[in-house]
């Protein structure tokens, strides 16, 4: 008999008997798609060999136990991406078990203690997890950006030993949202109704996206000016992005009729748009077109899509509906460009790339100074730098941006959220309030809007609503990691603990996310850090400390931040020495978080934090809540 050291990952599907009860057919089409799509590539990638399947599991060989690990964190990470289309109860979702140890080989089939206790590791794991052993986590050790929980020894059926059980956490994903209201009134009164998925960036560069994702966003607010179409919301039909999906599948989970899909490449000044229109009931295409341009086109590209589909669906627009159609805010492509990059820059609140945005709006400024939306980002970026370092930028020259943004665009929702922040931070909260409701009434889905919004309410110490707006902002991007750290204070404040908990988890993926995607940008790391302090990984919050601190030793967002990390871990010391380094340091509008924020309990009654607290208010009395005279 041979025998060898073998990582060994046993895999169950949750539920497998429920699911075959209720759709037999559905289910086994299911379970092929995943292992096709899914499973197979996974496991050859990370060098694993399928030893057998059943049914509802299979039993895989791995010669590293890291990727064994990695593997199985990626099936877990994607399967649950995969689910947010789909309805609940026909989820496919996978208990897994991983253990290291010895294996007796036979034809090739793997038998032994190794393979019995990755099978009862199986049943220890909570759906969408992973149960491992410690010989397990002992081997992976810091080599994979995972957190392992200790779940205590347990006796396992026919194993000798009781083996020490570690849990590595079920991803947790955003459900499908669905606006079943509007959606109803909307075939009440006979509209068509229309669901745009994210454009598929096609460029061979993934900094490319925000390219992509702008297109399919202007495509979607140009439909949604038809009074007689309903568009599924921007944040809603997002949701699919980067995912394959059946065109039926989706019709029916957003109650929609027809469904516009594309893809967009840009090479230098030339972009190719597809575009196709697809009839749910039956699958045909209503239209389909390729459009190889040049990069000055797109805008026009824009249009004879939007009337493409108007077309197609016999829908007569009205005079100002053709005419809002057909207004641009800006006809300079390059301008466009540079905003939609500085945009997306500009949601890390994080102070090299807020820099870097406000350069991106700008320079669209000078490409096309009418551009209105350049503007209200240009005071976006200056009132978040603002928040810290308070000399660079005046809250008049902030007004003075998001007026002039006004003056061309009085209905631009971004420009009344901007002019918002910026009253805020003045102390003028009853005139910001009036500028927040203008921009949610204006553009519900605008994510600036929501989360401004959800900032004004927390520091008014009104977390119940802060909650309501928070959760928006992150449903609208499935990428924004800042939401969920406000989510997580605001639950802790209202002793929330399971929703704390949930948001905690969202935050330290979506962290983890940005920092794969961006490693130079401290912002993911402290913010997650946050994440993984509210959880309880008090070593794991250390690491990411030390990490933000590396790439950005004098941010001094990341420094508030790692205080209430110690804080929340209960070490007073360290926190009250950095609060005390960055109170001179910090403008008079953001030291009043120390106020509401709930992470630094812990600190509060310390007398040290009592004298911080004296500063304070002699702050906000001196200067009645403003910063500096403008």
């Amino acid at each position: 008999m041979e025998r060898r050291l073998a990582a060994i990952l046993a895999a169950d599907i949750v539920g497998y008997s429920r699911l075959m009860g209720s759709d037999e057919s559905g289910t086994l089409s299911a379970v092929k798609s995943c292992r096709t799509e899914l499973l197979n590539p996974k496991i050859a990638q990370h060098r694993g060999r399928i030893v057998k399947m059943t049914g509802d599991g299979m039993l895989v060989e791995f010669s590293s136990i890291v990727n064994a690990v990695a593997c199985a964190d990626e099936v877990q990470r994607e399967t649950a991406q995969r689910n947010l289309s789909v309805l609940e109860d026909k989820r496919i979702e996978f208990r897994i078990g991983i253990h290291l140890g010895d294996v007796i080989v036979e034809e090739g089939d793997i038998f032994g203690d190794g393979v019995n206790v990755a099978a009862r590791l199986e049943t220890l794991a909570e759906p969408g997890g992973i149960a491992v052993s410690a010989s397990v986590k002992d081997h992976v050790g810091s080599r994979l950006d995972l957190s392992f929980e200790d779940r205590g020894e347990h006796r396992l059926k026919n194993i000798k030993e009781p083996i020490r059980v570690y849990a590595i956490s079920p991803r947790r994903a955003l459900p499908l949202k669905v606006n079943k209201a509007a959606l109803a009134a909307a075939k009440e009164k006979h509209k068509q109704l229309v669901a745009v998925l994210p454009f598929t960036n096609m460029s061979g560069d993934a900094e490319q996206e925000y390219f992509s994702d702008g297109i399919t966003e202007d495509i979607i607010t140009d439909l949604s000016k038809v009074s007689n179409l309903y568009v599924v919301a921007r944040n809603t039909a997002f949701t699919y992005k980067g995912k394959s999906v059946q065109v039926k599948q989706v019709a029916a989970e957003l109650g929609v009729d027809f469904v516009l899909e594309g893809s967009v490449r840009k090479v230098g000044q030339r972009v190719r748009i597809t575009g196709q229109l697809i009839d749910a009931k039956n699958g045909g295409h209503l239209w389909a077109d390729r459009f190889d341009r040049d990069l000055t086109d797109i805008f026009a590209i824009q249009d004879e899509i939007t009337h493409a589909i108007v077309d197609q669906l016999k829908i007569k627009l009205l005079p100002e509906e053709r005419r809002a159609i057909e207004a641009e805010q800006t006809c300079n492509v390059e301008a466009y460009t540079y905003y939609l990059r500085g945009r997306q820059l500009s949601h890390t609140w994080t102070r090299p790339y807020l820099l870097l945005a406000r350069r991106m709006f700008a320079t669209a400024v000078a490409l096309d100074p009418e551009y209105a939306r350049a503007y209200a980002g240009m005071a976006d970026c200056e009132s978040a730098l603002r928040d810290w370092h308070a000399g660079e930028y005046t809250l008049q020259g902030i007004l003075n941006l998001s007026a002039k943004a006004l003056a061309l665009d009085p209905n631009l929702a971004e420009a009344h959220a901007s002019r918002g922040l910026a009253l805020h931070q003045d102390g003028r909260d009853e005139e910001a309030l009036s500028e927040f409701e203008k921009a949610l009434a204006l553009e519900p889905d605008l994510y600036e809007a929501n989360f401004h919004y959800g900032r004004f309410l927390f520091m008014e110490g009104k977390f119940e609503g802060a909650i309501t707006f928070f959760t928006r902002a992150a449903e609208i991007r499935p990428d924004d990691y800042l939401s969920p750290i406000h989510l997580m204070s605001a639950c802790r404040s209202l002793g929330l603990e399971e929703e704390r908990a949930h948001w905690a988890h969202i935050c330290i993926e979506r962290a983890e996310e940005a920092l794969e995607r961006h490693p130079e940008n401290s912002g993911p790391a402290h913010r997650g850090a946050l994440a993984l302090a509210h959880m309880g990984e008090a070593e794991k919050a250390k690491e990411w400390v030390r990490r933000a601190q590396m790439i950005d030793p004098d941010d001094i967002v990341a420094q508030y931040n790692i205080a209430c990390v110690y804080a929340l871990l209960n070490e007073c010391d360290a926190a009250l020495d950095l609060l005390e380094e960055l109170l001179p340091l910090s403008s008079c509008y953001h030291i009043l978080w120390f106020k509401h924020d709930s992470d630094l309990d812990s600190v509060r009654d310390h007398p040290r934090f009592e004298k911080m607290l004296d500063a304070i208010a002699a702050c906000s009395a001196s200067l009645d809540f403003k910063v500096a005279s403008e």
